[in-house]
């Protein structure tokens, strides 16, 4: 599921940079697209109630929260801990959304499967003591749309064999 994710991701923003490059002669040349990940993770407990998670804005940058699970860890009490996500809707509003209410009892881990959030996202305690652990990956997406320093570096590389793009074929009069 998660290399699905990544792959419709990556699917979406070629076609994006194929939208916003130029190219050559009407042909649109897709600009180079570069994912990285990283591991994240916080502690929710009644010392640290809210973890809020930002990012740098960045030109031809996009930046996804993939959530993995949240967990009960050492200390916890048998109550029950609301997790709550704060974050923005499709209108760029704000909103709070319950996302597990754990127990130790009863339901001491919950797997979100990469629930995905665009920072900024803050995680706040809602009720319990906690320790509620949350990990998950930063995914940071990058398109890189200035084709200008690339044909600079093309020409500067001697011995370096250049394709050329797939030309439609010319059709010929008079021949099948």
């Amino acid at each position: 599921m998660a290399a699905g994710a990544a792959a419709a991701a990556l699917a979406f923003l070629n076609q994006e940079s194929r939208a916003r490059a130029g190219g050559v002669g009407g042909l649109r040349v897709p600009a180079p697209v570069t994912m990285d990940s990283f591991f994240f993770g916080c502690e929710l407990s009644g010392h640290t109630r809210s973890f809020t998670f930002k990012v740098e804005e960045e030109e031809d940058t996009e930046h996804m929260l993939a959530l993995n699970m949240l967990c009960l860890t050492e200390g916890a009490k048998d109550e029950c801990n609301v997790v709550e996500v704060v974050a923005r809707d499709h209108d760029n509003q704000e909103i709070a959304v319950p996302v597990a209410n754990l127990r130790l009892s009863c339901q001491p881990m919950l797997s979100l499967d990469d629930f995905q959030l665009q920072p900024p996202v803050t995680f706040r305690l809602k009720s319990g003591s906690g320790p509620v652990r949350i990990t998950g990956r930063h995914r940071i997406v990058c398109v890189n749309n200035d084709l200008s320093e690339e044909s600079e570096d093309d020409e500067s590389e001697e011995g370096e064999v250049k394709l050329c793009g797939i030309l439609p074929a010319k059709k010929h009069r008079g021949r099948p």
